[in-house]
């Protein structure tokens, strides 16, 4: 049975803290994607170079802290998670600000505030 090593684990003259601290840079990297996975809309990349991949991502970052600061901004008790699926079905129907209070509201204020109501019945 062989065992494999990490590379970094195999530079003997670095010193131990080091390699330890490199590694909880990685740690933090990953964190970072895996953060981006969970509350980003990135479907696809549509370049396969580094500087469309950045570019998206930026603006995919950009938009989400939009949204958190107009959460902030108008004081609204729902998720953030919530509030950015609103926006994705109406953005462009109405006023944002007219969107965030009342859609939002309506459906927080209802027995199922999980279930957003798209259409006006």
């Amino acid at each position: 049975m062989r065992l494999f090593k990490h590379p970094l684990s195999n530079h003997l003259l670095l010193p131990a803290l080091t390699i330890c601290q490199l590694y909880k840079m990685r740690w933090q990297v990953e964190l970072f994607f895996k953060w981006i996975k969970q509350h980003l809309r990135i479907k696809r990349f549509y370049g396969n170079s580094i500087n469309p991949v950045k570019t998206q991502v930026s603006i995919a970052v950009c938009a989400y802290v939009l949204v958190a600061i107009l959460k902030n901004e108008l004081p609204l008790p729902q998720s953030l998670h919530s509030i950015l699926q609103v926006l994705s079905v109406s953005a462009f129907e109405k006023a944002l600000n007219q969107i965030l209070t009342t859609t939002l509201s309506e459906n927080y204020d209802s027995a199922d505030h999980n279930q957003l109501m798209l259409f006006d019945l």
